[in-house]
């Protein structure tokens, strides 16, 4: 496909991907096919589309959007490592673009859900930037303030929660797991990343000794689901996707920053939760099985977590 100048087939893909914010080389395959046939007068396949020609028209894109404060931004998934395009506001934070369509209710309602992933279930042995379904309905509810009359003010109810939730799911900005844990996706996270940084990351380390957003020590990029040093006040977290090509390149399965013995067993993310005590130990009370975590795949080094030790609880830290 030539590209060298800019044309309607560009235009066409300009006007897909507003409509739809996120893609990856799968979803943006049969567009890229459509368009491709119209402008070249014959068919073509969606399985001929390659990851080069997605490349060149985000590239020329980029080149049409800039005027409007947009870009096309790349990033992988933390857990299946599949790669997504999307659309950012480079002038604005994702806050401010929900509160265009979202209430001044509902944008309080996610500041609160980010605090509770990114500061209150990120901190000593529960490390884990995700929160429980129940969790997520719950904190409606502290949303509600007393007013001087002793009467809750008007705010979101558990209802309006739940359905906040889903619209935030079904937009791409969540994810919801198979044990019902949210937390950002891929487009959320790269929406985010700099508000994230700026907003739970000090200049100096928080007074407990940690900054709340970690980046991956092999590729760069925030660690929301991971593995860590099993030294807690070492800084070395890794994506579960990188360990493996990681160790082989160092040729040595232990920590690159402070030579610990590498266990992985010590986790970042929804593992964090669910391979804790305290965890495994509520499920079987409430008669629920438990089956292990699945692996994104085998990883060198990588544990079944059932001997970790995060007890999913800040009470009792070790220092």
């Amino acid at each position: 496909m030539d590209t060298d100048s800019y044309n309607d087939s560009h235009r066409a893909f300009v006007q897909a991907f507003l409509s739809r914010s996120t893609l990856t080389l799968e979803t943006a395959r049969p567009i890229l096919s459509a368009i491709f046939s119209v402008h070249e007068d014959r068919e073509v396949l969606a399985n001929d589309i390659t990851v080069e020609d997605l490349n060149s028209y985000v590239t020329a894109a980029n080149t049409a959007l800039s005027p409007l404060d947009l870009e096309i931004r790349s990033g992988f998934h933390q857990v299946t490592r599949e790669r997504y395009y999307c659309l950012v506001n480079t002038s604005s934070d994702a806050l401010t673009q929900l509160a265009t369509t979202y209430t001044a209710d509902e944008i309080n309602y996610v500041k609160r859900l980010l605090d509770a992933m990114f500061d209150t279930n990120n901190k000593g042995r529960k490390e884990a930037m995700c929160v429980s379904g129940i969790e997520a309905v719950q904190l409606a509810k502290s949303g509600r303030r007393e007013t001087q009359a002793g009467t809750q003010a008007q705010g979101m109810g558990m209802r309006d929660a739940e359905s906040v939730l889903a619209r935030l799911v079904e937009e791409g900005w969540l994810e919801k797991s198979k044990k019902a844990f949210y937390s950002l996706s891929a487009r959320g996270l790269m929406e985010l990343k700099g508000w994230l940084v700026e907003t739970y990351n000090d200049e100096e380390e928080d007074e407990d000794g940690r900054t709340r957003i970690r980046f991956c020590t092999a590729c760069k990029e925030i660690v929301m689901v991971g593995q860590r040093c099993a030294r807690r006040d070492c800084p070395c977290r890794l994506h579960d996707i990188c360990t493996q090509n990681f160790f082989r390149m160092q040729r040595s399965q232990t920590c690159p920053v402070c030579k610990t013995a590498w266990d992985g067993k010590s986790f970042v993310g929804e593992k964090a939760i669910t391979t804790s005590e305290s965890y495994l130990v509520g499920k079987r009370r409430s008669g629920k099985q438990t089956q292990p975590d699945p692996e994104p795949e085998p990883e060198s080094g990588e544990g079944e977590g059932e001997e970790d030790g995060i007890d999913g609880e800040e009470d009792g830290d070790e220092a």
